[in-house]
């Protein structure tokens, strides 16, 4: 999901989307760029979180930073888990 170009054709990459809800929301993060947003349902969330990621990116790029994220975004599977944890 890059917007770095090369010759005319866009380059792809691939990210994580990980979606909880939290009271009347649901949140939406990338891990791979730290990046997260929120909505109403899953598919608002996600949907707001695509749109903040494209945001990140098209900064990353303004400021030269987008080659520096392109190892973490050239993986084309990535996997998610859960972990318990003992809370307090």
């Amino acid at each position: 999901m890059t917007a770095e170009q090369e010759g005319g054709t866009m380059k792809r990459g691939y990210v994580t989307a990980v979606i909880w809800k939290e009271g009347r929301r649901f949140v939406s993060k990338c891990p791979e760029l730290g990046v997260a947003s929120y909505g109403t349902t899953p598919e608002g969330a996600r949907e707001a979180l695509e749109e903040a990621i494209a945001l990140y990116l098209d900064n990353a790029q303004r400021l030269g930073l987008l080659k520096e994220l392109t190892p973490s975004l050239s993986a084309p599977i990535h996997y998610t888990s859960p972990v318990e944890v003992a809370l307090a």
